[in-house]
C-alpha cells in the first residue's frame, strides 16, 4: 500500500472500531427517549465539530444544489436515524447477533449497488473480499432467536448502513470530510427532535441521568465527531467500495469489548470470524495483491541480471 492508501485504511479502521465499541454503550441507553438521545448525540456532536471547521470552508455550502441537499437530508434520515432506530426495534423481538449479521453484509451490497449505479462492473477483488468480510462477521456473532419482525427491521438497518455508504460520495467531495460531518450532524439532530415531537409529544426529550450522560457524551465526542471525520477522510482515500469493508470491524470491536462490561465473552468463533474479517479486508483492498507482486518483483529482476 502507498501511504494514501495506507493512511486511508488505518481512519476507517479506527471510525469502524469506534462504532462497534459503541454498541456497549448503546446497552446503557435502553430507558432514555430514542429520538432525545439521537437529537442530543448528533446536536452535541455538530457544536463540537464547528470549532474544527477551517476558516471559510462553510461558503461552500451555498454552492450545493436542491439535490444535493436531499441527498443529504437522505443521508441523516436514513443512514444515521433511520439506521439506529431500525437496530433498536429489531432487538425488540431479535437478538442483538441478528441485526449484527444484516449490517455485516453491507459490504456485498455496496460492493455491487455502487458500480451499478455508476454503470461500470463490480470489481472482482472487493467483491470476494466483501463475502469474505461478511462471512466473517455472521462468525464472529453467530445468529440468535429471531421473529418475522425482527428480520424486516435487521433488513431496514442494513438499508441504512448502505445508504449511509452510498448516499455519502457526491456531497464529499464538494464540502469535504468535516463539513459533511458538521451538515449531517446538525440535519439529524433536526429530523430526531422532529420525530420526537411527532410521536411521543413533550416526552420525547428529559434530563439523562450520570450514566445515560456519559454515554450519549461518548457516542456524540468520540463514536461521532472523531468516528464520521476518520469515516469520511478515509472514504476519501479508499473510496466508497474499500472503505466500506472495514465495516466488517464493527462486530469484531463489539465482540472484543463486550467481555469488559460482561455482556458476552470473546472465544475461538470470534478468533476465526476476525481473521475472516482481516482477511476479507486485505484482499478487498488489494494489500494481498500488492504484496504478491512486490514478492516476484526481486524474482524478476534477478533473472534479468543472470541472463547472458
Amino acid at each position: 500500500m502507498n501511504a494514501t492508501t495506507t493512511r486511508g485504511a488505518l481512519l476507517a479502521a479506527l471510525a469502524c472500531v469506534l462504532v462497534g465499541g459503541s454498541f456497549t454503550a448503546n446497552s446503557v441507553l435502553g430507558d432514555y427517549p430514542y429520538a432525545g438521545g439521537q437529537f442530543l448525540r448528533y446536536g452535541l456532536a455538530c457544536l463540537l465539530l464547528l470549532p474544527l471547521l477551517p476558516r471559510g470552508r462553510a461558503a461552500r455550502l451555498r454552492g450545493l444544489s436542491a439535490r444535493q441537499w436531499v441527498r443529504l437530508a437522505l443521508l441523516a434520515a436514513i443512514g444515521m436515524v433511520g439506521f439506529n432506530l431500525a437496530v433498536i426495534a429489531a432487538e425488540r423481538t431479535a437478538e442483538p447477533a441478528v441485526p449484527g449479521v444484516f449490517v455485516g453484509c453491507a459490504p456485498v451490497v455496496v460492493a455491487v449497488v455502487l458500480p451499478f449505479l455508476e454503470g461500470r462492473r463490480p470489481q472482482r477483488a472487493v467483491l470476494y473480499g466483501a463475502l469474505l468480510v461478511a462471512v466473517g462477521a455472521f462468525t464472529v456473532q453467530g445468529w440468535g432467536r429471531t421473529d418475522v419482525t425482527g428480520i424486516v427491521y435487521s433488513g431496514c438497518a442494513l438499508a441504512g448502513e448502505v445508504a449511509f455508504a452510498v448516499l455519502a460520495p457526491p456531497v464529499l467531495r464538494p464540502l469535504g470530510p468535516r463539513l459533511l460531518s458538521v451538515v449531517v450532524c446538525g440535519l439529524a439532530a433536526a429530523e430526531s427532535a422532529a420525530a420526537g415531537l411527532l410521536a411521543d409529544g413533550g416526552a420525547w426529550l428529559r434530563v439523562p441521568d450520570r450514566t445515560e450522560a456519559l454515554a450519549l457524551l461518548w457516542q456524540a465526542a468520540i463514536v461521532t465527531v472523531v468516528g464520521f471525520v476518520c469515516w469520511y477522510m478515509g472514504m476519501q482515500r479508499l473510496g466508497t467500495e474499500r472503505a466500506t469493508l472495514f465495516s466488517g470491524l464493527i462486530p469484531v470491536a463489539a465482540a472484543c469489548t463486550a467481555p469488559l462490561v460482561g455482556t458476552g465473552a470473546y472465544g475461538a468463533p470470534q478468533a476465526l470470524g476476525s481473521a475472516l474479517v482481516g482477511a476479507g479486508v486485505a484482499l478487498g483492498s488489494g494489500a494481498l495483491r500488492r504484496r504478491a507482486l512486490q514478492g516476484r518483483a526481486p524474482r524478476r529482476s534477478a533473472l534479468r541480471r543472470s541472463a547472458p
